[in-house]
């Protein structure tokens, strides 16, 4: 498999089939992903190093390394490396489809949203 880059650091896609699709997260300190909500799949998110903050639908809440996190389908949510070094996050999808053009995004650092483009 290979490494996704992308402007908060990348993925990499550790398994796959019709059920299910695993990715390995790696986020830059002080990065983080877009908001962000899924129509097809919910996630289920792992942490493995650093610190991360994780908001579902306006909640924020601070993950430890061993601590996990369920993402529901349809919720509004997103990824922050809070830590000054390295964040390492499993991310575990199920549902009925895993592809990118599955992100609806309602911010986003980095200029991939339209302003406006969703409430």
């Amino acid at each position: 498999m290979s490494i996704e880059s992308r402007p908060w650091g990348g993925f990499e896609v550790l398994a796959e089939s019709p059920l299910l699709k695993i990715k390995q997260l790696a986020l830059h300190p002080g990065a983080r992903l877009s908001l962000q909500r899924h129509r097809l799949r919910r996630e289920h998110w792992l942490l493995v190093e650093g610190l991360a903050e994780v908001e579902i639908d306006g909640t924020p809440r601070t993950l430890v390394p061993g601590e996990s996190v369920d993402v529901p389908r349809g919720a509004w949510h997103r990824l922050a490396n809070i830590g000054a070094g390295a964040l390492l996050m499993i991310e575990i999808q199920t549902g009925d489809g895993f592809d990118e053009a599955d992100i609806e995004r309602a911010a986003d650092d980095y200029g991939r949203v339209a302003p406006g483009a969703a409430s």
